[in-house]
């Protein structure tokens, strides 16, 4: 769900609640603090009442509007106020902090007194070992809070999106961008994803699991936004999204992926000869897309050429008696070209018409291949398509796996739920098609099949570490890769 989704009447009275009971309640905090009550219902400034009351400075106002930092701004005002009238119990805390603005009015409105600007009241005595143990719950309660809500790290540990990112690149993937989903798995330790950290553990208790929400986001996933998604395939002869006891991770904690949509719902692909086309016009290539090429030369090409061409040894495919297979931009394999040492410079293209084996939809009715594939029209939600042998083929994975219906099954080329057949069916989500930017070296969309909505996890947003593990010594870092925004 999207903030321009919402019915204008549902936003309206949802402001004017929390506008009501917030005021409400600083109505009475403020009287109680010998400040004028009517100022509690004026935005902005009774922010800075607030401020006033607890003993922070003024400046902290502006922190409001500065993301990420306004939640641990407000958090701290939220819970000073509370200590200002002497609610200090780790109780009030939580119940201060779930319960926002409510229960704010219940100690507003209740017998309560001022008793001092919190930074003035003295701390009440604790243990060494209190202390520790709750400057660490705060810690992980605010780190959960931030990964879950706005943004997590990630680390790229494969080359299929070579060069756009490379391995050892450590990325933050904002989730407010697409919106966070509710957990499906409360009983979980805080910042774990499948496992306990260096065991094969499931870091949660799978009895428990509830339905997951996607909650208000910023926008919505655009044709070459480069996003990380929940793995969505369940290949029973793949150990990606499985526990040990052999079932199947919930959704929220299947493998992270790293891919570029390169087409969105509703929109028709087609690939010809290695390019994209959307809609029948050629899509924006990706700015370092790459392709394996065979390097035509008799001789050894030494480490400075690949370095002077910012060739990665791991992009080294295979190296046999007459040349190299690497993985490169086509800009690069037109300078290789020029060399005088190398003969020829080959794009390894596949056959148009030639299947490949285990290319999505389904091999057999289709003959694509990485190359060659299409025309696929993505799925939209409301989008309808006829019931028929091909449009099973085409779809029927998608519709069997994704589509939450109960009791779908498909036989000889029948489409029934809930037993009845189908003449007709009338998608219920929006899905995406992803692929690599190292285009020959990424297991994606062409092989299995579309991301649905419920699997996005957020857009990946700028780089804040970059780790070349064949470095040495301050080689190791990549400096020129830090905080750079990724397109």
């Amino acid at each position: 769900m999207y903030f321009n989704d919402f019915n204008p009447v549902f936003v309206i009275v949802f402001l004017i609640s929390w506008f009501v009971l917030q005021g409400t309640a600083y109505y009475q905090f403020f009287e109680k603090a010998g400040k004028e009550k009517w100022k509690g219902f004026i935005p902005i400034y009774n922010y800075y009442i607030h401020l006033q009351i607890i003993g922070r400075p003024v400046w902290w106002l502006i922190l409001l509007f500065v993301p990420v930092i306004n939640f641990f701004v407000a958090l701290t005002m939220h819970l000073d106020l509370l200590k200002s009238f002497g609610k200090y119990t780790y109780l009030d805390q939580v119940l201060g902090v779930v319960l926002a603005p409510i229960y704010m009015n219940y100690v507003a409105w209740t017998h309560t007194k001022y008793v001092d600007r919190a930074t003035s009241i003295p701390k009440p005595k604790k243990s060494f070992g209190r202390e520790w143990f709750e400057a660490i719950v705060f810690a992980v309660f605010c780190a959960t809070f931030v990964r879950w809500i706005f943004m997590e790290a990630y680390i790229i540990p494969t080359g299929s999106m070579e060069r756009s990112l490379l391995i050892g690149d450590f990325l933050f993937v904002s989730k407010a961008e697409y919106g966070p989903r509710t957990p499906q798995t409360p009983l979980q330790i805080p910042l774990t994803h499948q496992t306990i950290w260096g065991t094969n553990t499931p870091s949660y208790i799978p009895a428990v699991s509830l339905r997951s929400y996607r909650l208000p986001s910023f926008g919505k996933v655009e044709r070459n936004d480069v996003v990380v998604f929940n793995y969505p395939a369940e290949r029973n002869f793949e150990d990606y999204n499985k526990r040990r006891d052999g079932e199947f991770h919930p959704l929220d904690l299947k493998t992270h992926y790293i891919k570029r949509a390169v087409a969105i719902a509703g929109e028709t692909l087609e690939i010809k000869n290695t390019r994209v086309y959307i809609n029948g016009e050629k899509s924006d290539d990706p700015p370092l897309m790459q392709h394996i090429y065979f390097i035509k030369t008799k001789e050894v090409i030494r480490d400075r050429i690949f370095e002077k061409y910012n060739i990665d040894p791991q992009n080294i495919e295979q190296r046999i008696p007459e040349g190299y297979f690497i993985h490169l931009p086509p800009h690069v394999a037109e300078q290789l070209k020029k060399l005088p040492f190398i003969e020829d410079v080959i794009l390894q293209l596949r056959n148009e018409g030639q299947a490949e084996m285990g290319i999505f939809p389904n091999a057999e009715y289709f003959s694509w291949n990485r190359d060659f594939f299409g025309p696929l029209t993505v799925p939209a939600k409301g989008m309808e398509i006829a019931v028929s042998e091909e449009n099973l083929a085409m779809y029927g994975s998608t519709i069997l796996n994704y589509e939450a219906n109960e009791n779908a099954e498909i036989v000889e080329n029948q489409l029934f739920i809930n037993g009845k057949s189908v003449d007709n069916y009338t998608f219920r989500k929006d899905y995406y098609f992803m692929m690599g930017d190292n285009r020959h070296a990424s297991d994606d969309s062409r092989y299995w099949g579309f991301v649905p909505e419920d699997n996005v996890v957020g857009e990946a947003s700028f780089i804040w570490m970059s780790w070349n593990q064949n470095g040495n010594f301050l080689n190791k870092i990549r400096w020129s890769r830090l905080f750079n925004a990724i397109e």
